[in-house]
């Protein structure tokens, strides 16, 4: 059922309307949060949050097979989430920059209140 009124005021709805994003960049950020929505994911990211590692030594330290790690990682690769650097035939996976390492602060912050 629609209502042909709303109780906010004038103002409030053009201050939402202006801050709004649109929904093309509402959709982004959604697919942005899911990637955060698998353990696993958020464990390789405390895991480089440390130290930058290769696949084997992830694997090894969150108790998982490389392929199942490597293909996590290719998750937050393509959410650029984390970056890769090849140093002879190994390649090195670290978090992509300083916001990933605020989003997990924060989030920790928050359900630890």
């Amino acid at each position: 059922m629609e209502h042909d009124f709303l109780f906010a005021s004038e103002e409030i709805v053009e201050k939402v309307n202006e801050t709004m994003p649109p929904e093309e960049e509402m959709q982004d950020l959604a697919e942005f949060y899911k990637v955060f929505g698998d353990p696993t994911r958020l464990k390789i990211l405390y895991v480089l949050l440390c130290s930058e590692m290769c696949v084997f030594d992830i694997a090894g330290l969150i108790g998982m097979s490389q392929s199942a790690v490597s293909h996590q990682l290719r998750v937050l690769k393509q959410m650029d989430l984390v970056k890769n650097k090849r140093v002879g035939k190994t390649i090195f996976y670290s978090l992509a920059d300083s916001h990933i390492v605020n989003i997990l602060s924060q989030g920790l912050d928050h359900i630890e209140e």
